[in-house]
């Protein structure tokens, strides 16, 4: 507590007497731009990775960055989403995943969690789908590249859920809202992002920097485990939500 207190302190007497503009402006409300949907592990914070400013993004944090189904909860994820959308506007949602995730360690043993943790059973349970997804399809993976799939394929499972959300499948049909799933790795602390048109996890800004194949295509930078995701599962995606 005594660090924080000193950060506290800190915060105070460095860095609100250098923005009072901005903290003015934030007084009178926000505008954020980006609704950030992430894991709540301490080792993942939004604005240190995209060093966005105070007020430019709208987070939900939960354990596995999971979005239930519209509908499946009452819970406070499907609120935010709603007021982000339709009250404040965004222009974008981000779903980003991590790597060494302790939520999707916790989905490939979940039947050990029932008795154990049973609130975060019946939580996890909401993402069954990505575990049943992988196991059928990759369930000869080592374990750490069966982690590395879950990892991606869980970002792909929520951004999915999003679009049951009468919000957001209205902003998507009118083209004032795109989705982006991005996966963060802890370890360099490196962004891959998911690009529909190459079926892969790719870094966000590759569009700068192509590597060619043969003169004409393009070779995506693959996620970890060097596990390419299919084009069936691509298709889920919304096409036009990686812009």
């Amino acid at each position: 507590m005594k660090k924080l207190m000193r950060g506290l302190r800190q915060f105070q007497d460095t860095y609100v007497p250098s923005h009072k503009k901005l903290m003015a402006t934030l007084a009178k409300g926000q505008s954020p731009t980006v609704l950030f949907i992430t894991c709540s592990d301490s080792r993942v914070q939004p604005e240190l990775i995209t060093q966005a400013e105070l007020g430019e993004l709208f987070v939900i944090r939960n354990a596995g960055n999971i979005v239930p189904p519209f509908g499946a909860t009452n819970g406070g994820e499907g609120a935010t989403i709603e007021y982000a959308v339709k009250s404040l506007n965004v222009d974008h949602i981000i779903v980003c995943g991590h790597s060494s995730c302790g939520a999707m360690k916790g989905l490939l043993q979940i039947g050990k969690l029932e008795e154990k943790m049973p609130l975060v059973y019946n939580w996890l349970i909401h993402t069954e789908a990505t575990r049943q997804l992988v196991e059928d399809n990759y369930g000869d993976l080592e374990k750490s590249d069966k982690l590395d799939m879950l990892v991606a394929e869980n970002v792909l499972t929520q951004i999915e859920n999003l679009r049951t959300y009468p919000a957001v499948r209205s902003m998507l049909h009118r083209g004032d809202l795109s989705l982006h799933g991005w996966i963060y790795n802890i370890n360099d602390g490196s962004i891959l992002a998911y690009d529909s048109d190459r079926h892969a996890f790719v870094p966000p800004f590759s569009d700068l920097n192509k590597p060619s194949s043969n003169g004409n295509g393009h070779v995506p930078y693959q996620m970890p485990g060097e596990q390419r995701l299919g084009r069936g599962q691509s298709q889920r995606i919304f096409k036009g939500s990686y812009n």
